[in-house]
């Protein structure tokens, strides 16, 4: 099993949720299941039904959280020490070269992703165009409306 790149936030953040699932959400989806038992006849029972998927869905996300905390490799990105080159947890100032639009993106795991907050997949292209670089270089990074050349204004570790 290969392991998953999380930064502290991102795997607190996980762990949160699978405490509210374990302590929380299975807990009401066993009470759901048992008052629409208590209904008689579950062959025509809808929300007996609805009660049963609900409780798949919270079993299987418990398990595809526990896999993942189990083969997270939790990266504090004030840790690291890359010399000024982007890498997981950078925190990357940089300047599209055509408009002069600027952008603040922290480079993170996949599920921690959130652009709205500026943080961006490790997997995605702008990161992947972006990872070994440092301030001064460019980015080429081919995106819906096409190519974009994104200057590197700052790299920071925070």
């Amino acid at each position: 099993m290969s392991t998953i790149p999380l930064t502290r936030r991102g795997a607190d953040k996980l762990k949160t949720e699978l405490h509210r699932l374990k302590t929380v959400d299975r807990h009401a989806v066993i009470q759901a299941i048992a008052e629409a038992r208590a209904q008689g006849d579950l062959s025509e029972n809808a929300e007996y039904d609805a009660a049963k998927d609900k409780q798949g869905f919270i079993e299987g996300r418990i398990k595809e959280l526990e896999n993942k905390l189990a083969a997270a490799n939790v990266i504090d990105p004030a840790e690291v020490d890359a010399g000024g080159k982007v890498v997981f947890g950078a925190t990357v100032d940089l300047e599209e070269e055509d408009s002069g639009a600027k952008a603040t993106y922290q480079i993170v795991g996949d599920d921690e992703a959130d652009l709205k907050l500026g943080l961006i997949s490790i997997s995605s292209p702008i990161a992947r165009a972006l990872i070994g670089k440092e301030a001064g270089d460019v980015a080429e990074v081919q995106a819906p409306g096409g190519l974009k050349h994104w200057e590197i204004v700052e790299v920071r570790y925070v």
